[in-house]
């Protein structure tokens, strides 16, 4: 059950992902999570956000965005990045995973998730059989229930660095970078 909360590969922020190595590895969509993952909770898209989609664009990537927001945060971001969205997702439910792939026309295969929650982001993504990255949070200061779930996540990856320590990486064909 542990590995359910593994991550695949770990990055210190989603904008130091090897995304033109993915690419050449066969990945076609990427799925990400808005906030403490790409900004500050609730902050709008800023020029970083906006160059990386553009980037990903630019390489020939799909892109969705799931968030357990309500749409006016979502699509305004969305629209600002030029991506398209699901909206209450309600991660780690498998349905906004499985949409985010239908609005792209991929499959678990060729798709990846980014985010940084392991109860919410990287276990929805392991329900559907989807590679995922935990990114390091952009922000500390982040509202109490997520912070409670902090604390437990700190304890998953205590043993999930002990795990890479001794087994490798759990996504081979790329390695992973230390968060």
């Amino acid at each position: 059950m542990r590995h359910y909360f593994y991550p695949d590969a770990t990055a210190k922020s989603s904008y130091d992902i090897p995304y033109e190595q993915l690419y050449k590895l066969g990945y076609r969509g990427v799925v990400y999570d808005i906030d403490n993952t790409l900004v500050p909770h609730g902050a709008p898209a800023d020029e970083r956000a906006i160059a990386l989609f553009n980037r990903l664009k630019n390489i020939g990537f799909e892109t969705v965005l799931i968030s357990n927001n309500k749409e006016p945060r979502v699509r305004t971001f969305a629209e600002a990045v030029g991506a398209r969205y699901v909206y209450r997702a309600n991660k780690p439910s498998k349905r906004g995973y499985l949409k985010a792939m239908e609005l792209m026309n991929t499959d678990n295969t060729n798709t990846f998730f980014v985010g940084d929650q392991l109860f919410t982001d990287v276990w929805g993504a392991k329900r559907v059989g989807i590679k995922s990255y935990l990114v390091g949070q952009i922000d500390k200061k982040e509202e109490i229930q997520i912070v409670i779930k902090r604390r437990f996540e700190w304890i998953v990856l205590f043993f999930y660095k002990r795990y890479i320590k001794k087994n490798g990486s759990n996504w081979p064909d790329i390695g992973r970078i230390e968060a």
